[in-house]
């Protein structure tokens, strides 16, 4: 199409960037030139590791993962998939499983010893247990093992595990120790746990741990070891109530004597839920029948109840019984079952009392009680949170706390 040049009035292409005759410019000089748009994705930084899609195949995830785990002698990156999982459906999902990885890298090498498998185990399944007691059983037991600590983890063997549950030794207070019946189980139920971890991680190849079982031997010898509960005599009695003003924590052992309360269950007792008015404390775990139990508190012990509570209040403390004697901050004044069994052993000592005592005697003193007093069998269940099978009492009679009170006293 022609226009006229404005400047000449001579007729020019509307396209022309200037006039041919006259030279006036008719149009400024445009970069219409545009930038293509880059399809290379993001570069991930050194030492993230890698990710690469899988052409000309037909796959539902084509994004491999790569995780960088070391360098050659050149300096160049050495690679190994991601694991568990190392293909994914979309670069993004590659890449965010990139991200969780560096977040807590964990170690790819197939190499690693018995003893790193061990540490990489502990540092997840401690986090899910919430007794520092079951995390000094598993330590225990991994005393007897060292042996086979720097082993490679790939290399273990049932004769191992087994080898260490025979024949190890740890060193406890400046001792030599062989493991008992009872650690050998615990062995062998650390290294079933802790090996189906490395496989889980591919770190080892099979759970040699589970492909044997603790022999008759050893169960046989676990049950003969183990000591039954038995109640305190007249002659002990006497001897804790002589000294209940003298010696700390007696009057925690009297508690435990006339209420049944299991030794965890005694530090778990809650200020809110000790009522002084109407005689009674509720608490309780480890079975439906046994948690928020409700437990006359007899007169016997109303003292030494009251005193607590009054020192946990001037304590601030939401426990009824504290632990006073800890050099740990207050909000550490919980009695545990650890400090609880630290006190009554020494309480043992000194008073020179049976030595077989254990720390759930004052539980079997109370139902041993009970029973000599002929206090009703279902109150004493109802006390100690034992379950009744019986479903004319357990669904269809109910009980009043007048009645525990009525059944409690007849104890002397």
């Amino acid at each position: 199409m022609l226009i006229k040049c404005p400047e000449c009035e001579l007729q020019v292409s509307d396209k022309a960037l200037s006039c041919p005759h006259c030279g006036f410019p008719l149009k400024s000089e445009q970069n219409t030139v545009r930038r293509r748009k880059s399809n290379k994705r993001r570069r991930l930084p050194n030492g993230f590791g890698q990710i690469s899609e899988i052409k000309n195949r037909n796959l539902r995830k084509p994004f491999r993962a790569m995780v960088t785990v070391g360098k050659t002698s050149t300096g160049r990156p050495i690679s190994k998939p991601l694991k568990p999982e190392s293909y994914f459906s979309t670069y993004n999902d590659a890449y965010a499983a990139l991200v969780e990885y560096n977040k807590n890298p964990y170690d790819l090498d197939p190499d690693i010893t018995v003893k790193d498998l061990y540490e990489r185990w502990c540092e997840v399944y401690f986090k899910t247990l919430k007794s520092d007691t079951s995390k000094r059983t598993i330590k225990a037991a991994w005393a007897y093992c060292s042996s086979i600590y720097d082993m490679r983890a790939k290399d273990l063997r049932a004769r191992h595990i087994k080898g260490c549950m025979e024949e190890g030794v740890a060193i406890i207070k400046g001792e030599k120790r062989c493991p008992t019946a009872g650690v050998k189980s615990r062995i062998k139920s650390m290294f079933n746990l802790m090996l189906d971890y490395g496989v889980e991680y591919e770190i080892v190849d099979r759970n040699y741990a589970r492909t044997f079982n603790v022999s008759d031997d050893i169960i046989k010898e676990s049950t003969e070891s183990k000591r039954g509960h038995i109640p305190y005599s007249d002659r002990e009695l006497k001897l804790l109530w002589e000294n209940v003003d003298m010696i700390p924590y007696v009057d925690v052992i009297l508690i435990q004597c006339y209420s049944g309360w299991r030794p965890q269950e005694l530090g778990l007792l809650e200020l809110r839920n000790v009522d002084l008015d109407n005689d009674t404390f509720t608490g309780g775990m480890k079975t439906e029948a046994g948690m928020n139990r409700v437990v006359p508190i007899h007169p016997k012990i109303k003292p030494l109840i009251k005193a607590r509570y009054e020192e946990a209040i001037e304590l601030g403390s939401d426990y009824l019984i504290n632990c006073t004697d800890t050099k740990t901050h207050r909000s550490n004044n919980m009695l545990t079952y650890d400090k609880f069994r630290h006190r009554f052993l020494k309480i043992v000592e000194i008073l020179k009392l049976n030595e077989e005592h254990r720390a759930h005697d004052g539980r079997v003193q109370f139902i041993t009680a009970a029973k000599k007093y002929k206090v009703d069998e279902y109150a004493i269940k109802y006390m100690v949170g034992h379950q009744i099978s019986d479903v004319t009492e357990k669904v269809y009679t109910k009980r009043d706390v007048s009645w525990l009170k009525t059944e409690i006293e007849k104890i002397k």
